[in-house]
C-alpha cells in the first residue's frame, strides 16, 4: 500500500511531463542571439535649437520674406505689418495687438518668435 501511494502520483507526473515536453519539442527552437558587450552610452550634447527656432525675427526691421516664414503670416499680412510699422514702429507685443494688425490666433503663434 505504501509503495502504491508513491508510484501512482509519480506515474501521473511522468505522464503530464511527457505531454509538456512533447508540445515544446514540436515548436522551433528560438534563435540564440549573441550578447553585445555592455558599454556606457555616449554622452549626448545638449539639444541645440535649430537656427529657425533660436533666431527671433525683429518685426520692425524684417523683410516681407522673413515675416512670411512665421506661422500664420503670408504675403498679405506681411505687407500689412510693413505698412503699419511705416506709420510708427511697434513698441512691444501689446502695441502690435492694440493696432489690430494680426488676428488673435496668429498673435499667439508668433509671440515667442518675434522681437521689437
Amino acid at each position: 500500500m505504501t509503495m502504491s501511494r508513491f508510484l501512482i502520483p509519480l506515474v501521473a507526473l511522468a505522464a503530464m511531463g511527457g505531454q509538456a515536453f512533447a508540445q515544446t519539442a514540436s515548436q522551433p527552437a528560438p534563435a540564440i542571439k549573441p550578447i553585445a558587450p555592455v558599454t556606457a552610452p555616449a554622452a549626448k550634447p545638449a539639444a541645440q535649437p535649430s537656427a529657425a527656432q533660436a533666431k527671433k525675427i525683429n518685426i520692425n526691421t524684417a523683410t516681407a520674406a522673413e515675416l512670411d516664414t512665421l506661422k500664420g503670416i503670408g504675403e498679405a499680412r506681411a505687407k500689412k505689418i510693413i505698412e503699419e510699422r511705416g506709420k510708427a514702429k511697434f513698441k512691444d507685443f501689446a502695441d502690435l495687438v492694440k493696432r489690430g494688425t494680426l488676428p488673435a490666433n496668429v498673435e499667439a503663434e508668433i509671440k515667442d518668435k518675434i522681437t521689437f
